[in-house]
């Protein structure tokens, strides 16, 4: 189920955009307040978010640039008045992927939303291969090498550090890898994940003590970057 974050302070709107989406079978987040919604958009895993431009604490483009600046990908969907031509030409030099001007028809919302999430499911595709600083790794033989040495990784650890590298700068929790790269019925816990964190720290980091590619993002989980 995809995960949807809105973050608009008109309670009407925001009423009605969760009880359109919910009924479209999405997993819904409201926050009417720019600072509460900029901390869940930024601490958890989302595949879109909706966001008005004009909120109370942190306005919706202030949001926007800080999650770009952070490195994140999340899908960002504008709302923006009626003629604020400037606020639609921003957030997109920011960094949002689409806009939609109030007032809005529910309909075109919707196929918005869609589009963009289809979009998202695109971009997502398998990676084959990849560098990390000087090991480089082939996900389709499941090898691994740092210069000339050979590096030994398990299959489950092949299968979590493709997974990071798919959705490179995205937070991702422990929950989601859990089920997404273990599945709930192999029944592991939190601690698995911090354990195959370490082993994979260990492969490929320079001083895994200080990582570089694979943050911790504190009470959270884990974040995947280039530096």
């Amino acid at each position: 189920m995809k995960k949807i974050l809105i973050i608009e302070d008109d309670l009407a709107i925001l009423r009605g955009l969760v009880d359109n989406l919910n009924s479209e079978h999405y997993s819904v987040v409201a926050e009417s307040d720019g600072i509460k919604g900029f901390e869940k958009a930024r601490t958890a895993q989302w595949d879109l978010l909706v966001l008005d431009v004009m909120l109370p604490g942190m306005n919706g483009l202030e949001i926007c640039r800080q999650l770009r600046s952070a490195g994140s990908k999340i899908p960002i969907l504008m709302l923006t008045g009626k003629g604020d031509e400037t606020d639609k030409v921003l957030g997109l030099e920011l960094g949002a992927d689409d806009y939609v001007t109030k007032p809005f028809s529910v309909r075109e919302l919707l196929a918005r939303i869609k589009a963009l999430l289809r979009r998202q499911t695109d971009l997502v595709s398998l990676v084959h291969e990849t560098d990390i600083g000087e090991v480089h790794i082939d996900f389709k033989r499941q090898e691994a090498s740092k210069g000339k040495k050979k590096i030994e990784m398990s299959a489950k650890e092949y299968e979590l550090l493709r997974y990071f590298v798919e959705r490179e700068g995205q937070v991702i929790s422990r929950d989601q890898l859990l089920n997404e790269v273990w599945g709930y019925e192999a029944m592991p816990t939190t601690r698995t994940v911090d354990n195959y964190i370490l082993s994979l720290r260990k492969k490929i980091e320079p001083s895994p003590s200080k990582p570089r590619y694979l943050l911790t993002i504190h009470t959270v989980g884990y974040k995947f970057v280039r530096p």
